[in-house]
C-alpha cells in the first residue's frame, strides 16, 4: 500500500511542486517501510520524478484532461487511490489542489489536513503540523480515518534528490461527461518570466513606486535573482500591473523563500497572504511601516536609490562567482 501522490504539471513540464511533493512523500515512506507512486497527467516525461524518490508513476494521457477540471481530476486521483489500496495521499496547496482536495477527501471516505508544514509528527496516532490563522499560528492535527489525505503547504519541506527505480504504467482511468459539468479554461500565461507560484523569489513593488513607468527597476531586480514579479492589491486596482501579479489573502498566497517587498507599507491582507515565505525584506521610506514589523530584514530609505544600487551590487557578485 503505497503512498499517493498527485505529480502537478502545466504544458506537459513538471511543476516545481511536483518534486518537493515527492521528497516530502519520500521521507514518508521511507518511516513507514512503503513505497511512493505518484499520478501525472498529461506528462510528457516522468522519468525526472525518479531522482525525487518516486518509485512508480501511474501515467495518463488524455485529451479530456488537457485542461484542469476539479471533479474530474479529483475522480482520477479516486480511481488511482483504490487501485493502489492507498491509505496515504498527499496533495500539494497550489489553487489547482486546493479545490481537488476536498472532492478527494469526500470520494474516498478521508480525513484531510491542509497546509502541513512539516513531516507527520506520529503515524499512530496520526499527526500533522498545520498553518493556522492566516499563517500566524499552528495547530496540531490528527487524522483518525483509514484513508488520509494531506495538503503540503508550498516551500514548506524542500526539493531533496533521492534516486529511485522508477516504473511506469499507463493508466486509463473511467472518465465520465458528467465530470465535465464546469470546465475551466486557463487564460494566464508566463513566458520568459518566472511564475509566482513556482518561484522560490519574488519581488513585489507598492504604491511607493509611484507609477507604472517606473516598473523597469522591479523586473531588473527580478531578473538578477531569477525572481517572479509581484505587486499590492492597490497597484493592480490601479491598473499599474496585470492583476495575475497580485499578491497577498486577496490575491495570489505566496510562501517563496525570499519575499522583497519595495514601497509596500503592508496592509494586514497583503501580509496574511505572504507571511508563509521564509525571509522577508521590505524597502521604505516610512520607519512606520507595518511591513517592518514582520521583515526579517528591513532597509529604511528611497527605494528609487536603493534598488538600483542592490541590482548593481548583485550584477558584481554574480559576475565574481
Amino acid at each position: 500500500m503505497s503512498i499517493l501522490i498527485y505529480a502537478e504539471s502545466a504544458e506537459g513540464k513538471f511543476r516545481k511542486v511536483a518534486f518537493e511533493l515527492a521528497s516530502y512523500a519520500k521521507k514518508v515512506a521511507e518511516s513507514i517501510g512503503t513505497t511512493v507512486t505518484a499520478i501525472t497527467i498529461n506528462t510528457e516525461d516522468v522519468s525526472e520524478l525518479s531522482k525525487y524518490g518516486v518509485d512508480k508513476v501511474l501515467k495518463i494521457t488524455n485529451e479530456k484532461l488537457s485542461s484542469f477540471s476539479a471533479k474530474a481530476y479529483a475522480d482520477v486521483i479516486k480511481q488511482a487511490a483504490q487501485k493502489e489500496g492507498t491509505k496515504l495521499v498527499i496533495l500539494s496547496s497550489t489553487t489547482d489542489s486546493i479545490y481537488l482536495a476536498p472532492l478527494v477527501a469526500v470520494s474516498l471516505e478521508a480525513g484531510l489536513a491542509s497546509n502541513v508544514v512539516e513531516l507527520p509528527i506520529n503515524t499512530s496516532p496520526f499527526q500533522v503540523k498545520r498553518n493556522a490563522f492566516s499563517n500566524k499560528a499552528f495547530n496540531i492535527t490528527e487524522i483518525s480515518s483509514e484513508v488520509k489525505i494531506i495538503g503540503l503547504a508550498k516551500n514548506s519541506y524542500g526539493i531533496f534528490e533521492n534516486t529511485s527505480n522508477l516504473s511506469v504504467e499507463d493508466f486509463n482511468p473511467t472518465i465520465g461527461e458528467a465530470d465535465f459539468g464546469i470546465k475551466v479554461e486557463k487564460i494566464e500565461k508566463v513566458s520568459g518570466k518566472v511564475s509566482i507560484a513556482d518561484a522560490d523569489i519574488v519581488v513585489s513593488g507598492g504604491r511607493g513606486l509611484k507609477g507604472p513607468e517606473h516598473w523597469g527597476m522591479i523586473e531588473e531586480l527580478a531578473q538578477v535573482l531569477g525572481a517572479a514579479t509581484a505587486c499590492s492589491k492597490p497597484v493592480s486596482d490601479l491598473d499599474w500591473r496585470p492583476h495575475s501579479e497580485h499578491v497577498g489573502q486577496t490575491g495570489k498566497p505566496v510562501a517563496a523563500n525570499l519575499y522583497i517587498a519595495v514601497g509596500i507599507s503592508g496592509a494586514i491582507q497583503h501580509i496574511a497572504g505572504i507571511n508563509s515565505s521564509k525571509v522577508k525584506v521590505v524597502i521604505n521610506t516610512d520607519p512606520e511601516a507595518p511591513f517592518f514589523k514582520v521583515a526579517d530584514y528591513g532597509v529604511i530609505g528611497d527605494a528609487f536609490e536603493v534598488v538600483p544600487q542592490l541590482i548593481e551590487k548583485l550584477k558584481v557578485f554574480k559576475a565574481q562567482h
